[in-house]
């Protein structure tokens, strides 16, 4: 199956938004690509950080899905759209799933909410997982992936072969850009990135806005924990890699066994033997 990671930079307007997501599922259909997956909120733009998130309601909530379902058809490319949903009880950050005939499938919303995006955003409480051609995904947006692993198992013990990671790290302000992938001095996130495909045995899929100071790569992941490919810090563009669906057996998951993890009963509980002082 091959896959594309669309690492677009910031949207200055709804406008040259869509024209990028239009172009880059251009860039992926001429490669191949049955599905790609666009960074987190990409529209109107993730809500506290350092850039201006631009207007969004309703009317361009629905702009926005008819425009990309519509050039998901085009383009023959199944895609997964990070973007808001707004609903009676606030804003939620969600991930659009389009199949390649432009239908709306569902959406995974962010349930594990960044304490620094609580003033912005309500959790989902649901997650689900997708299908295209055959494959089985979950996603898992930025804070989810990083800090809650087990939104990554769920996906996995349910038969998932890879996790989409729609995210955001890192500034167009100021920062420092890695020259590494991965390397030890650097933030944990790539580290991350390993880990939940490793203990999971599928693949992870991480897509990053493209920044000037990145602090993680839009980068897929082997079920063994080995970065396949990643884009170029703070370099735009689409990532067209195949992934071995067989090799993602899914085995570490299938092997998590909820049961063993009972509290055990207090009254159950075998007091220390006393020492024989005599």
């Amino acid at each position: 199956m091959l896959i594309a990671l669309a690492s677009p930079r910031i949207a200055t307007s709804l406008d040259e938004g869509l024209d990028k997501i239009e172009r880059f599922l251009s860039e992926a259909s001429a490669q191949g690509a049955e599905i790609v997956c666009f960074p987190e909120a990409y529209l109107p733009g993730l809500r506290g950080q350092d850039f201006e998130v631009l207007p969004f309601d309703q009317t361009q909530q629905e702009r926005v899905l008819q425009a990309v379902a519509h050039w998901a058809r085009v383009s023959a490319v199944a895609t997964i759209l990070g973007m808001e949903r707004l609903t009676e009880a606030g804003r939620q950050n969600v991930a659009f799933v389009i199949d390649a005939r432009g239908e709306i499938q569902g959406y995974q919303t962010k349930n594990q909410v960044a304490p620094s995006e609580d003033p912005f955003y309500v959790p989902g409480t649901t997650r689900r997982l997708f299908e295209i051609n055959g494959t089985k995904f979950g996603v898992a947006i930025c804070h989810e992936g990083w800090r809650y692993p087990e939104t990554v198992r769920w996906a996995a013990v349910r038969g998932a072969r890879i996790v989409f990671h729609p995210h955001h790290t890192g500034s167009d302000q100021e920062g420092i850009c890695p020259t590494q992938w991965g390397a030890s001095g650097g933030p944990y996130y790539e580290k991350a990135m390993i880990l939940r495909s490793m203990e999971n045995t599928i693949y992870f899929a991480s897509v990053n806005y493209a920044l000037r100071f990145q602090e993680s790569a839009t980068s897929l992941i082997t079920p063994s924990g080995r970065c396949q490919a990643y884009l170029p810090y703070g370099q735009e563009g689409v990532l067209v890699q195949d992934i071995k669906i067989e090799e993602a057996t899914g085995l570490l998951a299938a092997r998590y066994a909820p049961e063993r993890y009972q509290e055990f009963p207090i009254r159950d509980q075998i007091k220390e033997p006393q020492m024989d002082t005599d």
